[in-house]
């Protein structure tokens, strides 16, 4: 199945890659996930660095890994998941210059051996490689990154961020 995205083009129902607060323990989890999910499981995008922001982090194209969850959405409710994630990052559709983000369709892997409801399981426990979609920073705020963001070594943000920070 398909969906409208922000612009006209057609997105396709891809599960989602989080790696900032929508992460499972993180403030945006309940008040977004929450009755949305018919699955999450651990994940790592590849290719990709981890910024700290003003409260949340962005990961951008850059050689290393950024650790976070795929999440599936729960049957009959991906359109309004992919319109609360679309506005809560900002993105107003492909290259739009006010985009905070770009959602963005990138493979992730999933280590291990078990399985996530509406994610296909390669069934022989190496790990696997799932398309999903993915918040990047826009251009302009990745520009701004590479000149002087802080760089969050390992691409955990969870483990990014000083102890009581948000």
């Amino acid at each position: 199945m398909t969906t409208t995205a922000p612009g006209g083009p057609v997105a396709a129902e891809l599960p989602f890659f989080v790696y900032g607060t929508l992460l499972p323990g993180e403030p945006n989890h309940d008040l977004f996930l929450r009755g949305r999910t018919a699955g999450e499981r651990p994940a790592v995008l590849p290719r990709a660095l981890l910024y700290d922001g003003p409260g949340y982090p962005y990961a951008i194209e850059g050689h290393g890994r950024v650790h976070g969850t795929l999440l599936v959405a729960a049957p009959g409710v991906y359109g309004e998941l992919l319109g609360l994630l679309d506005h809560l990052e900002e993105f107003l559709g492909p290259g739009h210059p006010r985009n905070l983000y770009e959602r963005v369709a990138r493979e992730v892997e999933l280590p291990g051996e078990a399985g996530v409801a509406g994610v296909a399981d390669a069934g022989d426990g190496a790990g696997e490689s799932v398309r999903a979609w993915v918040y990047l920073a826009a251009a302009a705020v990745t520009r701004s990154l590479r000149t002087g963001g802080v760089l969050i070594p390992g691409g955990r943000w969870t483990t990014g961020r000083t102890p009581g920070g948000s």
